[in-house]
């Protein structure tokens, strides 16, 4: 808990993938789907709003390709959105550090929650990531 971010929390998780093929499997429709829910497409530009099938809203803040993603990520069942952060960080070709990083949630249980989907995903990620990506 801080005093500016409210409640957050961060996962990271090590790939032995590229920068690029993380970059590009995270804003595939597949990669989509597991952090946001189905969407037919995102246009990663700053502005762009989205709705999932499951109904995760949000807009795109910060987009630099490659390297971050910064948006608001708000679920049906959430009276307000959450800051969601996507970084890649790589100082090797073929390791990628993925992180997640999630704040403005408004308590202790809901940070607990997210911890666990944020694992979740990154465990979904890496056992794609020796097969396709």
């Amino acid at each position: 808990m801080t005093a500016a971010a409210g409640f957050q929390v961060g996962i990271r998780r090590t790939l032995p993938v590229s920068r690029e093929q993380a970059w590009a499997f995270i804003t595939s429709t597949e990669g989509l789907s597991l952090w946001i829910g189905q969407l037919p497409k995102l246009e990663l530009t700053v502005g762009e709003t989205f709705k999932s099938d499951e109904g995760v809203t949000g807009q795109l803040k910060v987009v630099k390709p490659l390297h971050q993603l910064r948006l608001t990520w708000q679920p049906k069942d959430w009276d307000r959105p959450s800051t969601l952060q996507i970084r890649l960080l790589s100082d090797k070709p073929d390791k990628t550090t993925i992180s997640f990083h999630q704040e403005q949630l408004d308590h202790a249980a809901r940070r607990e929650q997210m911890k666990q989907h944020w694992e979740n995903v990154l465990t979904i990620i890496a056992e794609r990531a020796g097969r396709q990506l």
